[in-house]
């Protein structure tokens, strides 16, 4: 009897639809952050800059200000920060939607890191995962028939074929 319990009862269990959807979404921008940017993230949305109270959005590569009262998207910061180094600058990752609306607090939370120069950047890192960072000294292509490092296209059969572009080892 107890048998014949066990049986029913497992067969009416496997007859009950389980569903299950387990998604794991991740997301990976490595290749899309500037060479400026901080080590340590495969995603970034916007970077907060401390030292000139401002804010780079990683996507469209624009960076986002305070001018007479308004936030302004250019590709290049105004001439008032031209003696800011990005590549000393400290950056606050944000991945958060519009994260000037709240700079406010970001200014207050952040001024810690005002002329901090300690952060390491992706352009001096020597994890092969930063090599697709366009401009990094060990930048990589793969695919066709070799691969670019640096200035050259290492060919299949050892030979060599100059690269082309700016490989960026200038700020």
């Amino acid at each position: 009897m107890k048998k014949l319990l066990l049986f029913v009862t497992l067969v009416t269990l496997g007859s009950i639809p389980i569903k299950s959807k387990a998604q794991v979404q991740v997301s990976i921008n490595i290749g899309s952050q500037p060479i400026w940017g901080p080590v340590g993230y495969d995603y970034v949305d916007y970077y907060y800059l401390p030292d000139i109270e401002s804010y780079y959005y990683v996507p469209s590569r624009q960076f986002i200000y305070l001018s007479n009262g308004a936030w302004v998207f250019s590709l290049n910061l105004p001439s008032r920060y031209s003696g800011y180094d990005l590549y000393r600058g400290y950056k606050v990752v944000m991945n958060q939607s519009k994260p000037y609306r709240y700079f406010n607090n970001h200014k207050v939370k952040y001024a810690k890191y005002r002329s901090n120069h300690s952060q390491r950047i992706i352009a001096r890192s020597n994890n092969p995962k930063y090599y697709v960072v366009k401009g990094h000294p060990k930048y990589e292509v793969r695919g066709g028939s070799g691969k670019m490092k640096g200035n050259h296209t290492i060919k299949k059969g050892g030979g060599q074929k100059k690269g082309h572009g700016n490989h960026g080892h200038s700020k």
